[in-house]
């Protein structure tokens, strides 16, 4: 007898021909045509080597051998349900827990109200947040440890898809004692990419998206190199020196005067806020009903200008 599995269906027939007394019930119950119930016991009497049905004219009976192996078929066929049963509760407990990184600046701003909207449309759903820049967001979706991330940088890494949530803009703020802020005319692109800045550290959206807008150009050293907006926002409210910040970082120190918000000639900061996932390209479930409300809250959400106007 050659070591190759039984399919499960057959051993399904053999137990409904000791339950039921018929080869074509057994049949019926497993939803299969008599001649390919037929062909499937001979076949596994061929296998096993030995005769199991004894058949005659009203039905269908087990020998001495098909007896003992439906016992032992009624075994295996109720550890695979056990199987099944816990593969589907294992599923279900996945289902109901969503893990998302966030880079900081989302997770700050725009994730706690995305959040809460999901929670009132799936309140059983167990919501566990990391927050890191961008570039680490995307390493913990790729390998698998959050079911979705969100990110601010200008490009997605390969092997993951992605969708714009939300769009931002970054603007040069200062504090109103920095000669910047008095001046009448504005700063070119140029004078901005030879002062030292306060930045975030390399990875965040932020600091690429910078990088990206001043890398023709011969850059000094930052000032500071921080990792997190409130640090960057602290030190420029200081009055260290000036930096590049998105305006969800900024609103409330620009409306109030605390900082002020510097015209750089030519210069456009514009941003998409994405959320990334691995395939396959449908995000479905939790994850998937979060992106659609991050995008439907987004739309009524109210946006600074780089003037400082409020907008929505």
């Amino acid at each position: 007898m050659t070591r190759r599995w039984p399919d499960l269906a057959v051993l399904e027939l053999l137990i409904g021909v000791d339950d039921q007394g018929s080869l074509s019930a057994a049949a019926r119950r497993v939803g299969m045509a008599q001649p390919n119930a037929s062909r499937a016991i001979k076949d596994l009497e061929r296998r096993f080597g030995t005769p199991l049905l004894r058949r005659h004219p009203r039905g269908a009976t087990l020998t001495p051998h098909g007896t003992v192996l439906a016992h032992w078929a009624r075994r295996v066929l109720a550890e695979t349900t056990q199987l099944l049963e816990v593969a589907q509760s294992l599923q279900s407990e996945r289902s109901a827990t969503l893990t998302v990184g966030s880079s900081m600046t989302v997770a700050e701003h725009l994730m706690p109200r995305w959040l809460g909207a999901l929670r009132g449309v799936l309140p059983e759903v167990n919501i566990h947040l990391q927050v890191h820049n961008s570039v680490r967001v995307a390493e913990l979706v790729l390998d698998g440890t959050c079911d979705v991330g969100f990110v601010e940088s200008p490009t997605v890494p390969s092997g993951l898809h992605s969708s714009t949530v939300a769009r931002d803009r970054l603007v040069v703020v200062a504090a109103p004692s920095h000669p910047w802020a008095r001046r009448r005319t504005p700063v070119t692109i140029s004078e901005l990419a030879a002062t030292r800045l306060v930045v975030r550290e390399p990875g965040s959206g932020t600091r690429t998206t910078l990088d990206r807008a001043l890398q023709e150009y011969e850059r000094p050293a930052p000032l500071l190199e921080l990792a997190s907006a409130a640090a960057i926002r602290t030190s420029v409210l200081d009055g260290v020196g000036p930096a590049g910040m998105s305006t969800l970082a900024v609103a409330d120190q620009v409306a109030s005067g605390a900082l002020k918000i510097i015209q750089i000639d030519g210069l456009d900061l514009r941003r998409e806020l994405r959320a990334v996932w691995r395939p396959p390209r449908q995000l479905t479930g939790p994850a998937g009903e979060l992106v659609t409300l991050a995008r439907r809250s987004h739309q009524r959400a109210d946006v600074i200008t780089p003037e400082g106007r409020t907008v929505r």
